[in-house]
C-alpha cells in the first residue's frame, strides 16, 4: 500500500483531531482557581479555621449525646481529612507547576534582557574607546594655548629683531 493511497485518518504520522465529548474546560481558569485554593491552604487563616472546625467537631461529638454523628474514633473526621489531603496535594502540585512555568519564562526573559544589556554595554565600550582615540588626536585647549604662546613668543622675538636691525 503506497503512502498516497492511505487516507489521512489512517496515517500514523498525522495526528487526529481532538476527541472531546462536549466538555470545553478553560485550563487557565482551572489553574487560576487551583492556585488561589493552594495559596489559601498555606495561610495561617486557613489553619485557624481548620483548627476551630476540628475543635467544634470533636466537642459536639463528645458532649452532644443526641447529635453524635461521628462517635469517638472520629472516622468521619479522618475521612474528611483524607479527602482534603487527596485534593490539596494535586492542587498544590498544579500551582507549583504553574509557578515553575512562570519562573522559567521570567528567567528566559531575564537572560534575553541580560544578553541585550551586555551587547549594548560592549557597543558603548567600543564607541567610548573610539571617542577616546579621536579625542587624543583633537587639539585641546591647553595645547592651543601653548601653541599660541609659542607663536606669540616667536612674533615678539621677530619684532625685537626687526627693531634692532637697521634698515638699509
Amino acid at each position: 500500500m503506497s503512502e498516497k493511497s492511505t487516507p489521512d485518518r489512517q496515517r500514523l504520522d498525522t495526528p487526529r483531531g481532538p476527541r472531546r465529548l462536549g466538555l470545553n474546560i478553560d485550563v487557565e481558569a482551572v489553574g487560576r482557581v487551583s492556585e488561589s485554593i493552594a495559596r489559601f491552604l498555606g495561610t495561617g487563616k486557613y489553619l485557624v479555621i481548620q483548627t476551630a472546625v476540628v475543635i467544634v467537631w470533636i466537642a459536639l461529638n463528645i458532649t452532644a449525646v443526641g447529635l453524635q454523628w461521628d462517635p469517638y474514633p472520629f472516622i468521619l473526621l479522618n475521612l474528611a481529612f483524607s479527602t482534603q489531603a487527596a485534593y490539596a496535594a494535586p492542587l498544590i502540585l498544579l500551582a507549583q507547576n504553574r509557578q515553575e512555568n512562570r519562573d522559567r519564562v521570567s528567567l528566559e526573559e531575564d537572560r534575553a534582557r541580560a544578553e541585550q544589556t551586555k551587547a549594548d554595554t560592549e557597543f558603548l565600550a567600543r564607541e567610548l574607546a573610539a571617542l577616546r582615540i579621536a579625542v587624543g588626536e583633537v587639539a585641546t585647549r591647553d595645547y592651543l594655548r601653548r601653541e599660541l604662546d609659542e607663536i606669540k613668543g616667536l612674533l615678539a622675538d621677530r619684532d625685537a629683531d626687526v627693531t634692532r636691525t637697521p634698515r638699509g
